[in-house]
């Protein structure tokens, strides 16, 4: 017997991912100049999806008349999420105004990494993590928590009244 075999590796230590604020969003929001850039931006904050998920998109994709996309993320599953208005008038907007016959939305190398910043954006308006995953396409909670990050000031809130509400059912109980 192989006494290393009783050796355990180390756990790898969790990183928290980072996300961006709503400022810097905002901020982004004002550096994109391009309507492509415009359309892809709003599009990406609306709907969250992985890089790989909004490159493979197509215009025939789009269901224009719920607002709502099938996308094709890991495992080749698909899912149906759904953008906001703001991101129809850009899509469109780019659509309309592009010269190819190219069957891709998004034609580009570049691509913003909003992700991590769409789920905790979520999370801190209280968008239940049974949705937020169903909406990333995740099929484990954990993998949406690594996404999704409770700002300090939310976390601390909810702190606080879980507390005073314990509080309050020990001194009733005594």
């Amino acid at each position: 017997m192989n006494p290393a075999s009783k050796i355990k590796e180390p756990k790898v230590g969790k990183r928290i991912p980072k996300y961006l604020s709503e400022k810097e969003i905002e901020l982004l929001r004002e550096a994109c100049h391009s309507e492509m850039e415009k359309a892809m931006f709003e599009f990406m904050v609306s709907i969250g999806c992985r890089i790989g998920e909004i490159v493979s998109l197509e215009k025939n994709d789009i269901n224009w008349s719920n607002r709502s996309a099938i996308v094709r993320g890991k495992g080749d599953k698909e899912r149906e999420v759904y953008f906001n208005i703001r991101s129809e008038i850009w899509l469109k907007r780019y659509i309309d105004n592009r010269n190819d016959t190219d069957p891709a939305i998004f034609v580009t190398e570049r691509h913003p990494q909003l992700r991590h910043s769409y789920a905790t954006h979520l999370l801190n308006n209280v968008a239940p993590i049974e949705v937020i995953q169903s909406l990333m396409g995740h099929e484990k909670s954990e993998t949406t928590r690594i996404h999704a990050q409770l700002s300090g000031r939310l976390r601390k809130e909810f702190y606080h009244t879980l507390f005073n509400t314990l509080l309050i059912l020990f001194i009733s109980l005594l």
